[in-house]
């Protein structure tokens, strides 16, 4: 007995050696990411049709989200820090059936203003109300991802396993924009889309619910948050880095997050900078497609093209987070900077854009810029503090990304509506002051990944 006491003490104290994720575990959380991903971008592949069909100015489309996205504000961080205390399975359930109701509702509410039982008016009212399920629940579960991928990988790796997960968002906007056109159906219309990802988003969290275990045990205090899940016994000095980490989490007072103390300050800078801009192509795009095309006639066949052109920057942006990131082992600050370079060239060209070939190239240009930008910018939020604090920083990124999504969208297409270059001029403007200040306040990637706060 006295020999097998010490090797039963190493044993329980190996789990936390294997940080690594299951591959079964990751899929669902990627299929969570990815079906939210999907059918956001389904819906913003039709929106400018259905608003032209209901004779409804572009401003407000745009407009019909931001009260979804205020909420997403000021919930998402709720929402994570709620994670901490009940399980990160509860909260993503809680997105789930928040994306769900939504994505029924808003079809349900557009459908009937389609078919003339409700007034254009009447119809947008009743989709931003239903949008609203969106912000206020749905908002729930990218922060318990994220804190669930964040609190289960080294420091070193947390980048790449990251851009993984926001990868996912990368596969829904291609997935989302392809298969629109085929989701309008004869009964429904432009509004199958929404009908179809309800039913796949009811899926999916079936599936979460069935094979993903339940951690709500192991959170019983936030000292204990990200500690737990990897084992039953105390972390030791088995890996130089849990000791480190967990050393650092004891030294950092439990304190509540705010945006811009000191440590988080530049990442949530550029994060809203850069967000907004990102926003303002994502809210010009659709319209840009119709006008420039010669499309406004006839909406119904511009669901094509405008998904063509979503596919295409989904695309790009899958080849960063999938191929550049990992493949030159981009840190955060690296990322963050040559990401939102590469955006403001392709902003700038897709303002000149004037068919289908050139604004898709355009569009995926400023989509591969994006798509280092974000993951670059999440990464660094996370490393800025410690492993104790990821639900919070979670809650911070998801709330960030949420803040660009309130009035840039609409502002954008208010200025493209006066003028292409007032548009996409303050969206290159915009890209320029994140490298700009980035390029001055930036934590090097060696001091994020390496050094112990």
């Amino acid at each position: 007995m006295a020999d097998a006491d010490p090797k039963s003490s190493v044993a329980s104290q190996l789990p936390p050696a294997r940080r690594h994720i299951s591959r079964e575990r990751m899929a669902l959380l990627f299929a969570v990411m990815l079906t939210t991903a999907a059918g956001n971008t389904a819906m913003q592949s039709v929106m400018p049709s259905i608003g032209t069909a209901l004779d409804i100015d572009d401003v407000w489309i745009s407009l019909a989200y931001s009260w979804s996205a205020l909420l997403w504000v000021i919930c998402a961080p709720i929402w994570a820090d709620r994670s901490d205390r009940r399980g990160r399975k509860a909260m993503m359930a809680v997105g789930l059936i928040g994306f769900i109701a939504s994505m029924a509702l808003c079809g349900l509410a557009l459908w009937l203003g389609l078919a003339g039982i409700l007034g254009g008016t009447a119809a947008l009212i009743a989709f931003a109300v239903a949008r609203s399920l969106y912000g206020g629940f749905g908002s729930a579960a990218p922060p318990a991802v994220q804190a669930y991928v964040a609190s289960r990988t080294p420091r070193a790796e947390r980048t790449q396993a990251l851009s993984l997960i926001a990868s996912s968002f990368g596969l829904g906007t291609v997935i989302g924009p392809a298969l629109a056109p085929l989701m309008v159906l004869p009964l429904v219309g432009l509004t199958g889309p929404f009908i179809i990802f309800a039913l796949i988003g009811f899926a999916t969290l079936t599936a979460l619910r069935l094979r993903l275990p339940n951690d709500e045990p192991q959170f019983p205090a936030r000292s204990q948050t990200y500690d737990a899940p990897y084992a039953g016994g105390s972390t030791s000095s088995h890996q130089d880095e849990d000791d480190e980490d967990d050393e650092d989490d004891e030294e950092v007072e439990p304190h509540k997050l705010r945006w811009f103390e000191p440590r988080l300050r530049p990442w949530v800078t550029v994060g809203l900078l850069g967000g907004h801009a990102q926003a303002m192509v994502l809210g010009i795009t659709g319209f840009l497609v119709l006008d420039r095309l010669g499309l406004r006639g006839t909406p119904a066949e511009g669901t094509g093209p405008v998904g063509l052109v979503l596919m295409c920057g989904a695309i790009a942006t899958l080849l960063a987070q999938w191929g550049i990131i990992p493949r030159f082992n981009l840190g955060p600050r690296t990322a963050t900077l040559s990401g939102i370079a590469i955006a403001a060239c392709g902003a700038a060209y897709l303002g000149v854009a004037d068919n289908l070939h050139a604004i898709a190239l355009a569009y995926a240009i400023a989509s591969l810029g994006f798509g280092l930008f974000r993951p670059g910018s999440t990464a660094g939020t996370s490393l800025a503090v410690t492993r104790a604090e990821q639900g919070q920083a979670s809650g911070v990124t998801a709330s960030v990304a949420g803040a660009s999504f309130i009035y840039a969208p609409a502002l954008g297409v208010w200025l493209y509506g006066h003028s292409d270059w007032l548009g996409f001029g303050l969206i290159v403007a915009l890209c320029l002051m994140v490298f700009a200040y980035g390029w001055a306040t930036l934590q090097s990637d060696s001091k994020l990944t390496r050094e112990r706060r």
